[in-house]
């Protein structure tokens, strides 16, 4: 009877990963989004635990949706500012990205690895939409699925503009960080 017991229990184990697998979709509710500003002046950190993420693990689609306002700062007058004086957070709530996995084929889902991945799509920041093209990998660790990428954007490129009197304390290119761990989508 316990011989039965553990091999029903292995095989549903393995068919619950099996679907997983073959569903073939991830999200994030918690993606970790961040920036970062250097200069000689003052460097600018916010972070953003809050975007959501879908990965396709079959067409490699990715998708990010941000909300602008739940960047956190340091100092909260910079957070001020941010949201009013430069992203103009009401006027444009939320950044998105829709892009895909131009290597999705070399991921295996099913085998425990980091693979190094290309993303392109399209970045809007703004109201301002621009194509990208990013590196970053894919971990896959004991079914689970994570996700990062670093690259830089250009102010300018994103019509956020700089007012003269802090022109010294905020980069023109800022640093973006995104890290997302996924669940299976059910």
């Amino acid at each position: 009877m316990k011989k039965l017991f553990l091999l029903v229990s292995i095989l549903t184990a393995f068919v619950g990963t099996q679907a997983t697998f073959a569903q073939g979709k991830y999200i994030s509710r918690n993606a970790h989004v961040s920036f970062f500003s250097a200069t000689p002046m003052e460097d600018i950190e916010a972070h953003n635990r809050k975007t959501a993420s879908i990965l396709d693990s079959k067409t490699g689609t990715l998708t990010f949706k941000m909300n602008i306002k739940a960047f956190e700062f340091k100092k909260a007058l910079m957070q001020e500012h941010f949201n009013e004086n430069y992203m103009e957070s009401d006027k444009y709530p939320n950044g998105n990205f829709t892009g895909k996995v131009t290597n999705i084929g070399d991921v295996n889902f099913a085998q425990n690895g980091t693979y190094n991945v290309t993303v392109t799509g399209n970045l809007t920041i703004h109201g301002v939409t621009k194509a990208v093209s990013v590196p970053g990998t894919i971990v896959v660790k004991d079914g689970k699925v994570s996700s990062k990428a670093e690259f830089t954007v250009l102010l300018a490129d994103y019509d956020i503009s700089i007012p003269a009197a802090v022109k010294n304390q905020i980069s023109k290119s800022i640093k973006i960080s995104v890290d997302s761990t996924y669940d299976s989508k059910k």
